[in-house]
Order: structure tokens, then sequence, then C-alpha cells
């Protein structure tokens, strides 16, 4: 028996190439994808495209003074956008791929939307360790703005049903890849 409503609006589609190509391009067109993460599932849009930045605030009822997280495939990809420093470096050598968010200063050429971080010069960046996501990230091949995808002061999801529960209707699409491993947002 499904986990989820007999009519759900939103899509939910289990981890394929065929999915994960039609979620890289839902991104490309401006749609929200969530998608799991190693810590819990993330409400995806383009970072660089102001409106579905907008949409990510919308979709959670998410003040904007409350900056996002970017997620994105690899290490020199966070430091063409953020000013690498010593200890960025070590810190990205340590612990990325995984639940570690740096905070640096943005690249004088970054294109990530202003409202990404809620007009700040600093972006909060990412390299996930989940191999699905790890996988969308690449296959879209630029930042993706990701908060946890449920609606605003909500426990974060840790199962696609909770994300279909929270925000069926409001996003593109779901790539359910079963339950995320900590169900603790990144530090």
């Amino acid at each position: 028996m499904s986990p989820f409503p007999d009519h759900h609006q939103t899509p939910c589609l289990a981890i394929s190439d065929g999915a994960v190509e039609r979620a890289a391009g839902l991104l490309r067109e401006g749609g929200l994808v969530a998608f799991p993460t190693e810590t819990v599932y993330g409400l995806g849009g383009d970072a660089c495209n102001a409106d579905a930045v907008a949409a990510i605030f919308a979709a959670k009822g998410r003040p904007s003074f409350n900056p996002l997280i970017s997620h994105v495939a690899r290490s020199a990809d966070a430091f063409a956008l953020g000013i690498e420093t010593p200890l960025a470096t070590a810190l990205a050598k340590a612990f990325w791929p995984g639940p570690l968010t740096l905070i640096l200063a943005r690249t004088a050429d970054c294109p990530i939307a202003r409202l990404t971080s809620a007009g700040l010069d600093h972006i909060a960046l990412r390299v996930p360790a989940h191999p699905a996501a790890n996988r969308l990230l690449s296959v879209f091949g630029g930042p993706v703005a990701a908060p946890s995808a449920n609606p605003s002061g909500r426990i974060s999801p840790s199962r696609a049903e909770h994300v279909i529960a929270g925000l069926d209707g409001r996003i593109g699409m779901v790539l359910d890849g079963g339950r995320c491993d900590s169900g603790v947002e990144s530090t």
C-alpha cells in the first residue's frame, strides 16, 4: 500500500536516471524539486533564477530575510561562487561532501540571485554526500538553493511522504530516495 494520498498533485518519482533528468529539466525551467540529502529532504530551485528562489520562499511560507543554502556538486563549484579562504579549504577537505554548510563572501561574478542570500554579501554553500542529490546537482550543472522541503516552522522531512504531506501541489516534483540518514539539517 502506498504511503501517499490516493490523489496527490505533485509527482513523486523513485530515483532513476530518467527521474533525475526530469528533475534537472524542471529546475532549468524555474520549477521546484524536492530531493533527498544525507540530512533531510531539500526543496530545490535554481539559485541563479530569482523567480525560482522567490517560489521557494512562497512554497514554504518562509520570510525572505531568512537566507537559503545553495547546494553544489563539488568543492570547486563552491569556490567558484564564494571566495576561498585557507580555513574554508581545510573545512571542505575534511567535511565535504557532507552535512557542513560554509558561509563565504560572494565572488565578484557570483551568479547566485541576491534573494537567495537575503541581499547579503555572503552565501551559504554545501556539497551534499547523498548520491541522488549529487547526481541531480551534476546533471543540473549549477547551484541549487535548497532549504528543507517543508512549510516554514514545521518539522524537516526525512521521507518523501513527509514532503508530499506538507507541500503537495506547491512544487513540481519529489525525487523519492527513501528515508534520509540523519533527519537533522546541516551545520
